[in-house]
């Protein structure tokens, strides 16, 4: 009989690329992961992992052996959803992977609901952008992570999860109220030459900011590049910078900003993801619906 705990090592070598991701990850020590999968592949009867340079990969039989890992693991991990399903509050711990606006505007509200109606859950929280974090949540590393897409920029993920729309949030350039750029205009265009504040390129917001100058028929000039949303908003408050703000930032509130609405009213979709097997847990409805009543009151 195959040991599922030693199943769930053999997917997380999959996943991380060596005995010491491994190790690192789920809380052992190199030795001990590799006399574990040694144990495996006698209870396999066959050979699961091969040499390669200074570390191991699967052979196509630990590769055969892997995908159905993944099909026992998620089935057990609904087996605990339904099982956790039958109580009446969320309790235990939840890991949640957001990105920084959403950190700012909405993580707090929704903590503050779950804490008067959910008192048992813990929630845990990592700042991280949401490429990384759906790749934690495929990995394990998070239970519930929060993503986003821009017009025209899909994101990709893993099938296996399970996708909620949180809010599509309206994207609008950011001005100052007084000073030199204020006086410019309403329209993209109409800060050409004007100094900029982006996220970096490599990140979906830049690239979408980017690409929305580009259609307007220029390409900006970017003096700052910060994924830091209320960063934005200072320097275009202090009157240093022009940006793009989305309506859910609540830097884009700042005194001194000043809001315009673009041509066809561009919206990202914000996002919760969870893998398929835990999306009937209590903790992670709980947080869901704490996230939708976050956005209520931000709305308000």
């Amino acid at each position: 009989m195959l040991d599922v705990h030693r199943l769930r090592l053999l997917l997380e070598l999959r996943r991380r690329g060596t005995l010491a991701g491994v190790a690192s990850a789920l809380g052992y020590s190199p030795s001990a992961v590799s006399q574990q999968l040694a144990v495996l592949q006698r209870e396999a009867g066959t050979r699961l992992l091969e040499p390669s340079g200074r570390g191991v990969r699967l052979t196509p039989a630990g590769r055969l052996l892997v995908e159905h890992a993944e099909v026992v693991l998620t089935q057990l991990e609904q087996a605990e959803a339904d099982l956790a399903a039958w109580g009446t509050t969320a309790r235990g711990r939840l890991r949640v992977a957001s990105f920084e606006s959403v950190l700012v505007s909405l993580v707090p509200d929704a903590l503050s609901w779950l804490a008067e109606h959910h008192p048992g859950l813990r929630v845990e929280v990592v700042e991280q952008e949401p490429g990384p974090a759906l790749a934690a949540l495929t990995a394990h590393d998070a239970d519930l992570a929060l993503g986003e897409e821009y017009p025209g920029l899909p994101t990709a993920r893993a099938p296996d999860l399970d996708v909620e729309d949180l809010l599509h949030d309206e994207m609008r350039l950011a001005v100052p109220e007084d000073g030199p750029l204020a006086a410019r205009g309403s329209r993209l265009e109409d800060h050409a030459d004007a100094p900029w504040v982006m996220d970096p390129s490599s990140l979906a917001p830049g690239r979408w900011a980017l690409l929305r100058c580009r259609g307007a028929g220029f390409e900006p000039d970017v003096r700052i590049e910060t994924s830091d949303v209320l960063v934005h908003a200072q320097l275009v408050a202090s009157g240093h910078a022009v940006a793009l703000l989305p309506d859910l930032a609540r830097g884009a509130r700042t005194p001194g900003v000043r809001l315009h609405r673009l041509p066809e009213q561009p919206r990202r979709r914000l996002f919760t993801a969870v893998r398929r097997g835990a999306a009937g847990d209590p903790g992670v409805r709980a947080l869901r619906e704490a996230l939708h009543v976050a956005v209520g009151a931000a709305a308000g």
